[in-house]
């Protein structure tokens, strides 16, 4: 039996099909769950989102802005209308400005700052209490967090704040759900080159250095989120909550690199 059969959940932050949100929609779909996408509202992202959606079997889909407390009922309350109760939802959104991924943390601009804690930390908050309202029996939700959150990494600068923001805020909601059987947890994946990675600077070697430095000696694949995704999900983590799983093949685990890594 698959291990989310007759399970349903709304997936939030696909854009392409190169996001991990798109891997993780197709882990969720192979383990029989049923699928409802939220989408950052504009011609261009639905498009592309219809366009997938159609692809892989997906009859309901939501515009739902992070930063719009309107947006955000409007988008659950078309769940609740169009989709129905939910047994999980999983929140893909994350934004900073380019000019605040270059340079030094030191000279983050304070719109900057409040841009991308409102988006990539503080949105996690009211969906998760609008999404609490449609799992009357209990639920899951996961959210996407790096490395960044916990260690330096160069030229992710304030969203590695937001990420620890995030993070943060997964043990909070976790522990204010935990009596409605609401499970709060945290996906820390290794990077990958996907639309939003793009934006930091020099990811092309951040990528090649992790796979080198990491233990089983590879970066990870978008699968390996996706299935992560389906264990936080399912009941197989049922006792899990407010915990931050890293799915990086082991580089977070490393004080230092191999010195073979120079030669």
């Amino acid at each position: 039996m698959s291990l989310l059969e007759g399970k349903k959940g709304i997936v939030t932050g696909l854009v392409n099909e190169y996001s991990f949100a798109y891997h993780i929609v197709k882990s969720l779909q192979e383990n029989g769950a049923e699928i409802g996408l939220a989408y950052l509202p504009g011609k261009s992202v639905e498009r592309r989102v219809k366009k997938i959606a159609d692809k892989e079997g997906i009859s309901f889909s939501c515009p739902m802005d992070a930063q719009c407390d309107e947006s955000i009922k409007d988008g659950f309350e078309a769940i609740k209308t169009d989709f129905g109760n939910i047994d999980f939802f999983v929140h893909c959104i994350a934004f900073a400005k380019t000019d605040d991924l270059e340079g030094t943390f030191v000279d983050t601009t304070r719109e900057g700052f409040a841009l991308a804690l409102d988006v990539s930390a503080y949105s996690l908050i009211p969906m998760a209490r609008e999404a609490a309202e449609l799992m009357p029996d209990g639920g899951s939700i996961v959210t996407l967090s790096y490395l960044g959150s916990e260690k330096v990494i160069p030229n992710y600068n304030v969203m590695g704040v937001a990420k620890a923001a995030l993070e943060a805020s997964v043990r909070y909601i976790a522990y204010d759900l935990g009596p409605q059987n609401i499970r709060v947890n945290a996906i820390s994946a290794g990077p990958q080159k996907t639309l939003a990675a793009s934006a930091v600077g020099d990811i092309d070697k951040m990528i090649d250095y992790t796979g080198k430095v990491a233990p089983m000696k590879r970066n990870i694949e978008g699968k390996d989120v996706g299935d992560s995704s389906v264990y936080l999900l399912s009941e197989l983590a049922s006792g899990v909550t407010g915990e931050v799983l890293h799915v990086d093949c082991g580089y977070s685990t490393m004080g230092a690199p191999p010195m073979d890594t120079f030669d």
